[in-house]
C-alpha cells in the first residue's frame, strides 16, 4: 500500500501530465496534439469514473479513480492557452497527490485490520470500530469528490474554468467536450466516493 500510494500520487501521475505541461509551448505550435489529448482525456475520465462506480474492491476503485483523475489533469493541460498555461492541470496534479496518497494508505490500514482483504464489504462499521480512521477516510474521499473547502474543489474548479474560458474564446468543440466531460466526471466521482463511504463506515464492525 505505501508503494501504491507513491505510484498513484506521484510517479505515475507526474510522468505523463508533467511532461506535457513542460512541453506545452511545443504543443501550442500546432494545436492538433492538444485537441487529440482533449478528446482522449474526456473519454478516459468518464469511462474510468464509470468503472470505479462498479467496483467492490476498494483498491481497484482507487486505481480506476486515479486513471480518471490523470485524464482530468491532462484535460486541464489540453485546454491551455498561451495566456493561461498549464497551471490548472498542474494544480490538480498536486492536489490529487495529497488525497490519493492518503486514501491508499488508509486502504492499507483497512486491509491490515481485516486480514488482507481489499473488498469494501469486509470493512463495514468503521465509524464504530475505528472513528479516527473513519475521519481520515472522510477527508480523503471529500478531497477526491471535490468538496469545498478542500483542495480537490479548487483544482477541479480551475480545470473547469480553463475549459469554459477556452470554449468561449474560440476553443472549438474539443473545449466544450472537456467541460461537459469534466462536469460529468465530477458527479460520478462524488457518486463512487459516497458509495465507498457508505459501504465502509456503515453497518456492524467487521469481526476482529
Amino acid at each position: 500500500s505505501p508503494v501504491s500510494a507513491l505510484i498513484h500520487a506521484a510517479t505515475m501521475v507526474a510522468a505523463g501530465v508533467y511532461l506535457v505541461a513542460r512541453l506545452l509551448p511545443v504543443f501550442l505550435v500546432t494545436g492538433t496534439a492538444l485537441r487529440v489529448a482533449a478528446v482522449i482525456a474526456s473519454i478516459t475520465m468518464v469511462g474510468a469514473a464509470l468503472a470505479a462506480v462498479a467496483q467492490d474492491d476498494f483498491k481497484r476503485l482507487l486505481a480506476y479513480s486515479t486513471i480518471s483523475q490523470v485524464a482530468y489533469m491532462l484535460a486541464g493541460v489540453a485546454v491551455a492557452t498561451e495566456a493561461s498555461g498549464a497551471a490548472p492541470g498542474v494544480l490538480h496534479l498536486l492536489s490529487h497527490a495529497a488525497w490519493k496518497a492518503l486514501l491508499f494508505l488508509i486502504a492499507g490500514c483497512l486491509a491490515h485490520l481485516v486480514g488482507g482483504s481489499t473488498l469494501m464489504r469486509d470493512y463495514t462499521g468503521l465509524r464504530r470500530a475505528r472513528p479516527g480512521l473513519a475521519v481520515l477516510l472522510a477527508i480523503g474521499l471529500a478531497g477526491l469528490a471535490g468538496i469545498p473547502p478542500l483542495g480537490g474543489f479548487w483544482s477541479k474548479e480551475a480545470v473547469l474554468s480553463a475549459a469554459e474560458h477556452t470554449a468561449l474564446h474560440g476553443g472549438g468543440w474539443t473545449a466544450w467536450t472537456v467541460l461537459v466531460a469534466g462536469l460529468l466526471t465530477t458527479l460520478l466521482t462524488g457518486l463512487y466516493a459516497g458509495r465507498a463511504w457508505a459501504l465502509i463506515t456503515n453497518g456492524e464492525p467487521a469481526p476482529g
